[in-house]
């Protein structure tokens, strides 16, 4: 049979597209759409319009479901199924790969080293090719083999006599019975313990309590040619029983060590030979003993439990005590002190030095202490001490006391290890005179540089060895650098990353493994990253769809929009009012259209710069000295009553500088939290505040029984309100009868959670609605109770500025709705599972918890990229919202990249010049005209073309 090579075009045409067909996940409203294939598109639209909705649950999850199908059905009982997503039919899909933002691990054992895998491939490099040191002498450590210990010995003593040792026993106690008969039995007539040359005895042994060292002597030789054989056999008897080690002692009793494997030969001390695991701070064999790897420990430290040492035990002078009670405890503290002549109600300050140390780690000596529950008794006891006690619990008690305990505890670099997190042996193998943890704590750029002509500076085994593994570095380097994370460290914990950085690195890895004819999904990857760095990251995509993938991108940026093949804009509103294909086609294309977004890109419609900055209160909150992490002793100074913000490079600081040290200064003065800030030297200002609010983007519940509702508090109000009804008040309802949590108002059946999981073999469990309420969660009775004719549960399903009606005359409750719907979520559902909120959702709830509450017009905010999820229009709404608290006297402090929000600012602080090492100082500060006039600002380049 043969094709016509017009349908054979025609095969290959419909096989360049990915076709979507009935798309109804969440708000999707039944779209179609054709999508080219290898090519970088951007899905954009309002926060809410369904852009997820397509990328994530529908191809997504269409294309794990497929690869999950792909499995026999044995396989797929052990992984689970996947949820079919609501869709006709989708055509020309590639095995799909995402990479999200809510992936960032939490385990402090994951840094940037561990998953990109150049700490890997450096750990293979040292264990293969590093060279080893002795951390006693610093010499170079050395092995040998047979041959060359007997060449050696007949080297230097020749006609010598010798004894040959093999040791058995190294620095350890115990008394050793069975170790000497199995000596005797062996048929070795002699030992050194500890010195002393000895004859073995039956039933011999040592001080069990003391540390020996105990070496077998396997014979006594005078170094002659004629006895080579002889002595040849008795080292090799000794390499055997010294299990690789021998030791030579000479007539003058000088100890000499020789070793088959590493070894110091001037103290004897050996290393194990390296392996990859040696190198490794998350294996037994390479981590530090001392922090288990972590390169910090939590210390009891006197202060956090002495914090005044004016005051007196009894008022409570030791914290983990509290003020004085008849219990046993301060009846053994009073005993103690009244032994050593003290009273307990003498100022700490004043009590002699010996005696806080007793109290604080204990003493051996007993004390007299009376009986609480027999008078006239007393109790011979010893004091253990509130740290060991302390450390005791730590280490052994439950949850909550572990939490209580760590209200005492400080975090510092372990003192072992310097931070490094690996063992004395692994530090002192090198490379050019380099521990791997020098590397590690390197950031990238300098790290390349290290790396850059190694080759010269190893030796020709040294270079066989290194050659393809140093390819491989250099590869993972470089793609580090291109998506412009020049400024990380290989030893930076993940968790310490924001979600843009996180998932940058995750890319990074994915250009690393070179895969073909793949489709790749991201969620906002230019999040946290500043408008210079956007053209490495769009070249990188470029790259990634240039090896033969199709690259889908949900985002906002103009930049990324702009250098799409294909741009899909999805509207016209949010949540129920969007969900529908508003336009498609080439950024030109789309320049062309009358869409939200359109007019916005061709500058129809913009941000509008105000027509002049506040001045502020004219009181300043000033910060001085900060140098913690990169910080390069930064001076800040903050006018207060203004919209501030801070800007500048990725890794220049910004975070250490509010997030470490400024935010946990404000915290502790006015909450009294025990997070330490970074490094500073004084603060000043602080009496023109009286609270601090930070708006992170963490999620705001991991369950879906955490709800916009329950988080903001509104969830408490509305069921207030149910129960002073006239029905609720004639049945006897308490609030507890409208929550979904607890027994009594819920359906039982699904327990208040309105759907069922029922467990499918081989298939994905599937959930269905409550047969007894229909997913309503509550049973009849409650449901029976209404407000304006609805239901609790149908006031849990309203969107917001639905329940903005329908609440109009309730003010307590209308205030907190309100701020929802004023921070652009009206779209949402109050009872909306917090599991489906997006990052720059959750942080919007918050905001709007914080706004509804009552402020005083000294409250100073905090937000870290605000504009995370949000359309040109939603952060019109959101600068809005922020100037309305601005205005009250309030002080917005807002980190970000955004020119929108820079902008229309009161004032800009500019940190850089880079990130890293070569940031940490404050380039520029004062209004956006004054910042964009600086020539070696970043922002400001960028700042000049908005503000023009």
């Amino acid at each position: 049979m043969s094709i016509s090579p017009m349908s054979n075009q025609l095969v290959e045409k419909k096989e360049e597209l990915i076709e979507i067909f009935g798309a109804r996940e969440h708000n999707l409203k039944n779209i179609d759409i054709a999508i080219p294939r290898n090519k970088l598109i951007v899905l954009t639209g309002l926060s809410g319009s369904g852009k997820s909705s397509l990328a994530f649950d529908t191809i997504y999850a269409e294309g794990q479901r497929r690869y999950m199908e792909s499995f026999s059905a044995y396989a797929r009982s052990f992984l689970g199924g996947m949820e079919r997503p609501d869709v006709d039919k989708i055509n020309g899909l590639s095995p799909v790969i995402s990479i999200e933002q809510k992936t960032t691990s939490k385990n402090p054992r994951s840094t940037v080293g561990t998953v990109t895998e150049i700490y890997d491939f450096m750990r293979l490099l040292f264990a293969r090719a590093g060279v080893a040191y002795s951390y006693l002498s610093g010499h170079k450590m050395i092995r040998q083999t047979e041959d060359q210990i007997v060449e050696q010995l007949f080297e230097n003593f020749k006609g010598k006599k010798l004894y040959i040792l093999a040791p058995v026993v190294k620095g350890r106690k115990g008394h050793y019975r069975e170790l000497f008969e199995q000596i005797r039995k062996m048929g070795f007539s002699k030992v050194r313990v500890d010195g002393v040359v000895m004859e073995v005895q039956p039933k011999m042994q040592v001080d069990r309590y003391k540390i020996h060292d105990i070496e077998i002597v396997i014979d006594r030789i005078v170094a002659d040619e004629e006895d080579r054989f002889r002595i040849s056999q008795s080292l090799k008897t000794a390499l055997q029983h010294g299990k690789g080690i021998i030791m030579l002692r000479d007539e003058e009793g000088n100890i000499h060590h020789f070793s088959k494997y590493l070894m110091d030969p001037t103290t004897g001390l050996s290393y194990d030979e390296p392996a990859p695991n040696t190198f490794s701070f998350n294996s037994p064999y390479g981590a530090c003993p001392s922090c288990n790897g972590l390169g910090v420990i939590d210390e009891i430290t006197k202060e956090s439990i002495i914090p005044d040492p004016s005051l007196s035990i009894t008022r409570g002078g030791i914290a983990p005590l509290g003020e004085y009670r008849d219990v046993w405890i301060f009846k053994k503290v009073e005993a103690i002190l009244k032994h050593y002549k003290c009273s307990i109600s003498t100022p700490i300050a004043k009590l002699p030095e010996e005696v806080v140390d007793i109290l604080l780690y204990g003493d051996k000596v007993e004390v007299a202490v009376d009986s609480v529950k027999y008078p006239g008794t007393k109790w011979h006891t010893t004091f253990e001490g509130i740290v060991n006690f302390l450390q005791k619990q730590q280490e052994g008690g439950t949850d909550k006391i572990q939490d209580w305990v760590s209200e005492f505890t400080i975090t510092k670099t372990c003192p072992d290890c310097d931070g490094y997190r690996l063992k004395k042996e692994s530090l002192h193998i090198k490379l050019d005179d380099t521990h791997i943890g020098q590397l590690a704590n390197m950031d990238i750029t300098s790290l390349g540089e290290w790396f850059e002509n190694l080759e010269d500076r190893l030796d020709e085994r040294q270079n066989v060895i290194a050659k393809e593994v140093l390819k491989e570095i250099r590869k993972r380097i470089g793609f580090l650098l291109d998506i412009g994370l020049d400024y990380l460290s290989l030893n930076r914990p993940l968790k310490t990353l924001s979600g843009g950085e996180a998932q940058r690195i995750r890319l990074a890895t994915q250009i690393g493994t070179q895969l073909v004819g793949v489709l790749y999904i991201l969620d906002e990857p230019s999040i946290g990253l500043h408008q210079r760095d956007n053209v490495k990251l769009i070249k990188a995509l470029q790259d990634l769809r240039d090896l033969g993938n199709s690259v889908i991108v949900v985002e906002h940026d103009k930049d990324m929009m702009l250098a799409a093949d294909f741009v899909i804009d999805i509207g016209p509103g949010a949540g129920r009012h969007g969900g529908q294909i508003v336009a498609a086609g080439t950024p030109n294309e789309i320049l062309q259209k009358n869409s939200l977004t359109a007019n916005y890109l061709n500058g129809k419609v913009s941000i509008q710069v105000p027509d002049k900055r506040r001045k502020g209160s004219g009181e300043h909150l000033i910060l001085k000295g900060a140098s913690g992490h990169n910080l390069q002793n930064v001076d800040l100074k903050l006018p207060l009553g203004t919209m501030i913000c801070i800007s500048g490079v990725s890794g220049s600081g910004k975070s250490s500088l509010i997030h470490e040290t400024l935010y946990p200064l404000l915290n502790q003065h006015f909450y009294k939290s025990k997070r330490e800030p970074l490094a500073y030297k004084s603060i000043a200002g602080l009496e023109h505040l009286d609270k601090v609010i930070e708006v992170d983007q963490s999620p705001i519940g991991r369950t879906p029984r955490s709800n916009p509702a329950t988080y903001t508090g509104v969830f408490t109000d509305i069921r207030a309100l149910f129960t002073e009804l006239p029905e609720a008040k004639i049945r006897g309802y308490k609030p507890g009868r409208f929550s979904f949590n607890v027994k009594g108002g819920r359906c039982e059946d699904c327990e208040g959670g309105g759907m069922k999981l029922v467990e499918m073999d081989f298939l994905p469990d599937v959930h269905i609605p409550c047969e007894t309420c229909k997913g309503k969660r509550y049973n009849r009775e409650t449901l029976e109770v209404r407000f304006k004719g609805k239901s609790i549960s149908d006031v849990l399903d309203m969107t917001v500025e639905q329940a903005v009606d329908f609440f109009e005359n309730q003010p307590k409750i209308l205030r907190k709705i309100k701020t929802l719907n004023d921070v652009g979520l009206g779209y949402i559902t109050l009872g909306q599972h917090a599991t489906t909120l997006s990052g720059g959702e959750a942080q919007r709830v918050k905001l709007a918890t914080e706004l509804s509450k009552k402020d005083t017009g000294k409250t100073f905010y905090i937000l870290d990229e605000p504009t995370t999820g949000l359309h040109f229009q939603d952060i019109e709404h959101l600068l809005e919202v922020l100037n309305r608290l601005v205005d009250k006297g309030n002080t917005v402090l807002i980190i970000e990249h955004n020119m929108d929000i820079i902008k229309v600012a009161d004032y800009v602080v500019d940190l850089g010049p880079e990130g890293g090492s070569k940031g940490g100082q404050i380039i520029v500060k004062g209004s956006p005209e004054q910042v964009a006039k600086h020539p070696k600002s970043h922002t400001a380049r960028f700042l000049k073309e908005e503000l023009s």
